[in-house]
């Protein structure tokens, strides 16, 4: 499913390509949660997008599956269904794939007091990314605030000149 979640995000740029009223140059990404951390993934393989901003991600399934705070998950498969789950997904866990955005502007955008993605999860995302990278804290939990709407409003204006 992951796999082909990247497959069809490349389909929507192919489309918005063809689009006589699209600008190839102004094409940005934006992914909350789940999206922020397939982001990561989709801007290391994507050359087309001229910015990405990735809002509570983490570095994807394994990583979020295998904290302290997710040791219940674990626990409740056998060995060889972890095993197998480890073989599929790690190859393709977005962490991995981030360091290759450039030239892709990237905003990272995370909560101080997330629940579902510990700061440890999102700080070692931040540091996978590599420059143009733009990160900001909130001191906010997993729906973030206001602040980080206006804020990611405002650095997509700067990157591709939204109003």
């Amino acid at each position: 499913e992951q796999i082909q979640l990247i497959k069809d995000l490349q389909r929507a740029v192919d489309v918005l390509r063809a689009r006589a009223n699209v600008d190839d140059e102004r094409i940005a990404y934006q992914g909350i949660s789940y999206g922020g951390a397939m982001g990561a993934l989709f801007v290391g393989v994507e050359r087309r997008i001229k910015a990405a901003a990735l809002v509570v991600g983490d570095g994807g399934l394994v990583s979020h599956f295998t904290g302290p705070e997710d040791l219940n998950f674990m626990a409740d498969l056998s060995c060889a269904t972890r095993v197998g789950w480890f073989r599929a997904m790690t190859p393709i866990e977005p962490i991995r794939f981030i360091a290759h955005a450039a030239p892709t502007a990237l905003l990272l955008q995370n909560g101080r007091f997330d629940n579902l993605v510990p700061a440890a999860d999102a700080q070692a995302l931040h540091e996978a990314a590599p420059q143009p990278k733009t990160i900001r804290w909130y001191d906010a939990g997993h729906g973030l605030n206001q602040q980080a709407f206006f804020d990611r409003l405002d650095w997509l204006r700067e990157k591709i000149g939204i109003d």
